[in-house]
């Protein structure tokens, strides 16, 4: 089973950029999606950004469309998730999820059978 494993979180202050990377052990071209998602403290995980396995469809959730950047690399077997313009609000531990079947639109957890471990972003005021 593929693992995936995200980088590039950190501490950052509003406003600024971060890019977050989740590397996977296999190719991610066999799979039909990826996401991610984010967990912020006392808070369900909520789905943030998803692709399509091209890389031509994208979804966002409302709050960071503009903002929030996904796309995939399928020959480096990476999914980014670019970080622009964040907010205190956008504090959370960020996951990096798998699906075989790429639905459009923001979907639930339940459909993401892979996930990575998880890396925090933290945005102060």
């Amino acid at each position: 089973q593929v693992q995936l494993v995200e980088s590039g979180g950190g501490l950052v202050q509003a406003g600024d950029s971060l890019r977050l990377s989740c590397t996977a052990s296999a190719p991610t071209s066999s799979r039909s999606g990826m996401g991610w998602f984010r967990q912020a403290p006392g808070k369900e995980r909520e789905f943030v950004a998803s692709i399509n396995r091209s890389g031509s469809f994208t979804s966002y959730v409302d709050s960071v469309k503009g903002r929030f950047t996904i796309s995939r690399d399928n020959v480096k077997n990476i999914l980014y998730l670019q970080l622009n313009s964040l907010k205190p609000e956008d504090t959370g531990v960020y996951y990096c999820a798998a699906t075989s079947l790429f639905r459009p639109g923001v979907r639930p957890m339940s459909e993401y059978g892979v996930w990575g471990q998880g890396t925090q972003v933290t945005v102060s005021s």
